[in-house]
């Protein structure tokens, strides 16, 4: 019988690669001990006027521990400059472009693009992130993100007459036509029209350029000179703070202000609003407001909850019957789920296209006019809350919740 071959020369199974993940303060130990043990292996058998060579040993490191060589290398070097390992820096969870950028942002960047359409020039993502990169007041953009940017504002690129060029999507031109001519029609009625919207600040607003003395390099010669290092800066942007208003031409309705203090510090404020604290607030300005008025309005979420639901899917056989019944939709008892889902979808417009905050509005007499989406500068309380801003920026100076809100 041939004899059995030792474990030791049987072939190890491959190694499953280590995740991309930052090492911590154990794991760098363990690499260090594990390299110091292969090196004094290694020159235990070398003559004593020799020395291990680091690459060979370094190798090896890797191979036992199965990680990179390049890891192995990191922790030699950070255990030559520091006594000591430090721990990796913990990363907060990552957000899309959706959570860091609001719907002024989104409005400013739309503008862009119509630009190149006003002046007949085909705009290409090259020149969109030119213009909008050049633009103090809008974050920089990368290529690919400003690309996603484009897509999340409904703009697609199509080929038309042999030439590719960027076109507002057909549902969006159609909704901003439908505005501009509900407007004009309510404007030749005489009817007042009211704008609402909301937006946010935080405690730490400031301005972005101020006045620096170049000549005062330190906080020390500031201190002999009799002089100051300059303006005292906020340590970050703060708590934020919600604010919701509505007016017309005349100013803004009093008693009717929007305030409160975020819970989270969230890049988008909608997401800190909801229908209920909306609709609450909503139900007390109503009857402030002037008969037979208009109020305009963007189409948030907190803004736009239906009046009725919509049978779907989770719904159970009976109760989507039930509804079809109560419409007086025909249909046949014997149909699957699947099908009397696509019925309902057919009568969507006819049933189920009212809001709560419309319906509010129509018993006192009021209409409720939507903006298109991200057409915020449709909107002239827009041009109030840059200015009401700007002031509250110039006059900040303890960057405390409490002077925000009495200086706004």
């Amino acid at each position: 019988m041939d004899p059995q071959p030792s474990t030791s020369s049987q072939s190890l199974s491959p190694r499953k690669k280590r995740p991309r993940i930052a090492l911590s303060v154990t794991e760098k130990l363990m690499i260090q001990n594990v390299y110091k043990h292969v090196f004094e292996e290694k020159a235990a058998s070398l003559l004593p006027i020799e020395a291990p060579e680091k690459k060979e040993c370094v190798s090896k490191t890797a191979d036992i521990l199965g990680i990179g060589v390049t890891s192995v290398y990191s922790v030699l070097k950070e255990c030559k400059e520091n006594e000591q390992f430090k721990s990796p820096e913990k990363r907060g969870p990552k957000h899309s472009f959706k959570d860091k950028l609001d719907d002024f942002t989104f409005a400013a960047i739309r503008r862009k693009v119509h630009n190149f359409f006003y002046a007949n020039e085909s705009p290409t993502i090259i020149k969109i992130l030119k213009v909008v990169n050049e633009d103090p007041d809008l974050p920089n953009f990368s290529w690919s993100t400003l690309r996603n940017v484009m897509k999340h504002l409904n703009f697609k690129y199509v080929t038309k007459s042999r030439h590719s060029i960027l076109i507002d999507r057909q549902d969006i031109i159609l909704w901003r036509q439908r505005y501009l001519r509900k407007i004009k029609e309510y404007r030749r009625e005489g009817r007042y029209i009211y704008y609402q919207d909301e937006t946010w600040i935080n405690e730490g607003h400031a301005p972005k350029k101020a006045w620096i003395d170049q000549t005062v390099l330190s906080s020390r010669q500031a201190f002999l000179d009799g002089l100051t290092t300059g303006l005292k800066q906020p340590s970050g942007k703060g708590k934020r703070l919600i604010i919701g208003h509505i007016g017309g031409e005349e100013g803004f309705v009093e008693d009717s202000l929007l305030i409160f203090e975020a819970k989270k510090n969230k890049e988008d404020y909608h997401q800190e609003m909801n229908a209920d604290s909306f609709e609450k607030w909503f139900r007390g300005v109503l009857p402030k407001l002037k008969p037979n008025s208009v109020v305009v309005m963007d189409n948030a979420p907190y803004h736009s909850r239906k009046l009725e639901s919509l049978p779907k899917m989770s719904w159970t056989k009976p109760r989507i019957l039930e509804w079809l019944t109560s419409k007086n939709i025909s249909f046949e008892a014997t149909m699957v789920k699947a099908t009397l889902i696509d019925i309902v979808r057919q009568h969507k417009q006819e049933h189920c296209d009212k809001y709560v905050v419309d319906e509010m509005a129509a018993q006192h007499g009021i209409i409720v006019l939507r903006l298109p989406p991200y057409h915020c500068e449709l909107n002239p309380i827009e041009l109030v809350w840059a200015q009401a801003k700007g002031y509250v920026a110039r006059n900040n100076k303890t960057f405390k919740m409490t002077e925000v809100k009495k200086t706004f």
